[in-house]
């Protein structure tokens, strides 16, 4: 169960990292955004991110080994490594609508695949 909060923890968190470092990009659509200064933009950033940490720490806490979770520290950051890419894939194609799915980007996801599979293998 602790892998499982851990997991959800992780997505939500890499929602508003996403949003928080990407987000900003798509303020050009918007006539009351596009307008802001960088220092605007980097306190939205910001106040962004804060709840992407209010979901990190707690994830990591909860799925650390030490702390009775089921993850190391390698496993815990490869798993945020895997989120972070399929939540920043599945905002930019579906709901920023600015980036197409190709096939090297399938590639480079299976590759990935590959390094959670090569961290978590017990050799």
């Amino acid at each position: 169960m602790k892998a499982l909060y851990t997991i959800i923890l992780l997505v939500l968190s890499n929602i508003f990292m996403t949003l928080a470092w990407y987000g900003h990009l798509q303020f050009k659509n918007f006539s009351s955004l596009k307008s802001l200064g960088l220092w605007s933009i980097i306190l939205i950033s910001w106040g962004l991110a804060f709840f992407e940490y209010i979901f990190q720490v707690p994830a990591n806490k909860i799925g650390f080994k030490e702390n009775g979770g089921p993850f190391s520290m390698f496993e815990l950051k490869t798993i945020q490594e895997a989120v972070s890419l399929i939540v920043f894939t599945l905002i930019t194609v579906f709901i920023f609508k600015t980036e197409r799915l190709a096939w090297n980007h399938l590639i480079g996801f299976a590759l990935i695949v590959l390094a959670v599979f090569v961290i978590f293998k017990k050799w």
